[in-house]
């Protein structure tokens, strides 16, 4: 008996351990879906041509894809557009620059690969202005380009970005003769911050991408149709859903869309080598009144509410998903399933080798030439949808 006495009292503290050890690693991977990250520096900027206004980089599976693209660095330069792959080997990939360097520019090593291309609205060359957006975390910025229709677009960016992520879709919706508000939300490092500062997926943020809408509604629009990108297809789908002014959301546009979050998670997690269980944990201390403050969210986190397969049959208008097989970040897998789930109402274009929303960088055509046969087949050109109103 003593000898049991004395196994317990050794064993006791070391499942205490183990219960705590488990309990911080599911806190750390909860608190980093939900808390916004720096930029990630994804690749290694390892020589520069000033002359022959080149660029090598670390090979990865971004790094090495043809077409357009952007870096994000630091020194005398914060942003650089690059073009197309010169040369490769196993290590490094020489790209050419699209925006000039000049002899003696400081460029750090560590840099971010990215599909933004365009980094400001100025860039467009398109007529543009800014304007605040009252919404419930406060007044937030966005970039208006005017047109004539009364159906205007609003884009919506996803996670760890800002609205320069969609600044490339704007002049396939200008030439259709859409005007096009691109959008912040709260804790995007643009818009107001919260109290936790935290995202909550889609949760909240889609009350904000509401009062968009409804701003569009004040100021000529009819009708809107809502283009999102990666966690911005997530925001969208629970504004197309939850929103006062369904009536007005004709049709949505989803680039690399987030359609169910457990699908995305489990997938990353794999990817990073995260044990199986953790994922799950961590979607339930994120779900949890009680635990949701210790993994980072403001307020428990509804997965279900965020599933939209699951939600299928509360979806009323045309959507178009643009999806890479390849997407090495959001598996294509959910969007195939709300394809097949609502073939009534869901166009899928689905690319491969294309990386995570830089489908227009790989495919500008394919990518632009999607969404303007689906507008055209919804009766969303301009003038299709002027003559009805």
């Amino acid at each position: 008996m003593k000898s049991l006495r004395h196994a317990v009292t050794l064993l006791v503290p070391a499942f205490v351990a183990v219960g705590a050890a488990v309990a911080f690693l599911v806190f750390a991977v909860a608190r980093k879906v939900v808390i916004p990250s720096d930029r990630a520096t994804n690749t290694e900027i390892l020589a520069v041509d000033t002359g022959a206004q080149t660029i090598e980089l670390s090979r990865t599976a971004d790094t090495e894809l043809p077409g357009r693209y952007g870096l994000f660095t630091t020194g005398t330069h914060g942003y650089v557009k690059l073009g197309a792959v010169l040369s490769a080997d196993a290590k490094r990939v020489r790209r050419k620059l699209l925006t000039q360097i000049e002899s003696g520019a400081k460029i750090d090593r560590r840099a971010g690969f990215s599909g933004w291309y365009y980094a400001a609205p100025s860039e467009l060359h398109l007529p543009w202005e800014p304007v605040l957006i009252g919404t419930p975390a406060g007044p937030c910025p966005a970039w208006l380009f005017s047109a004539e229709s009364s159906t205007w677009v609003i884009h919506v960016h996803g996670r760890g970005t800002t609205r320069s992520e969609c600044l490339r879709a704007v002049p396939v919706w200008q030439a259709m003769g859409f005007p096009n508000l691109v959008v912040s939300y709260r804790n995007d490092g643009e818009a107001p911050r919260s109290r936790s500062g935290s995202y909550s997926l889609g949760a909240t943020e889609w009350r904000d991408v509401d009062a968009a809408v409804s701003y569009a509604l004040r100021h000529g629009a009819t009708k809107v149709l809502l283009m999102g990108w990666s966690m911005g297809g997530a925001i969208a789908l629970q504004t197309a859903v939850s929103s006062s002014h369904r009536e007005a959301i004709i049709g949505l546009v989803l680039d690399s869309p987030v359609v169910d979050w457990r699908t995305v998670l489990r997938f990353q997690a794999r990817e990073e080598g995260i044990p199986t269980p953790l994922p799950a944990l961590a979607m339930n201390a994120l779900g949890s009144p009680f635990t949701a403050g210790l993994s980072g969210a403001e307020a428990p986190i509804a997965f279900d509410q965020l599933d939209m397969v699951a939600r299928a049959g509360e979806l009323s208008v045309p959507i178009l998903l643009l999806h890479s097989d390849d997407d090495g970040y959001v598996p294509s897998d959910a969007s195939h399933a709300l394809a097949e789930a609502r073939p009534d109402l869901v166009t899928m274009q689905t690319f491969t080798v294309a990386r995570h929303t830089m489908l227009w960088n790989y495919d500008q055509i394919g990518w632009t030439t999607a969404i303007t046969d689906w507008a055209a087949a919804n009766g969303f050109s301009a003038a299709a949808v002027s003559a009805s109103e």
